[in-house]
């Protein structure tokens, strides 16, 4: 079995309710997982996931369709980017599929938590600087 290209610390990651039932379908609709490290990366973050309410979920958590800067803390270089779902990618437009292994090891996080990504040219290591919107956080402010 591939070793994971994503390293995070073991601690809990929270996952809206919704997120992850969307998620788990489209993982089953890839069929086998055999061969497919991202997806069984993906799988075993929504396994050790704390799932909550989308109401209950805390404005600075990276769900489905947030939009943040990360900063790569080997470079300084900070860029905005959206997570997604895989139809949806176009990295040329900061949008990343969170079947991507970097999409994947953000999903759950916090603004200012620290995210570490294996690359052929070896490990990134990657901050959240702020959560600029997040759709369970815009529903709460517009009701």
């Amino acid at each position: 079995m591939a070793e994971s290209n994503v390293r995070k610390a073991e601690r809990t990651i929270l996952v809206t309710r919704s997120d992850e039932q969307r998620l788990r379908r489209i993982l089953a609709s890839k069929g086998s997982l055999d061969g497919k490290q991202n997806l069984r990366d993906l799988l075993m973050e929504l396994d050790r996931a704390q799932v909550v309410e989308d109401d209950e979920i805390p404005a600075d958590v990276i769900t489905m369709n947030t939009r943040f800067e990360l900063r790569d803390l080997d470079t300084g270089f900070v860029a905005e980017y959206t997570l997604v779902y895989p139809g949806e990618a176009d990295f040329t437009r900061g949008k990343i599929s969170v079947l991507a292994p970097i999409g994947t090891a953000l999903l759950g996080y916090r603004e200012l938590d620290t995210v570490e990504w294996q690359v052929p040219a070896g490990i990134r290591r990657l901050r959240i600087e702020s959560v600029l919107y997040q759709p369970q956080a815009a529903r709460a402010e517009a009701a």
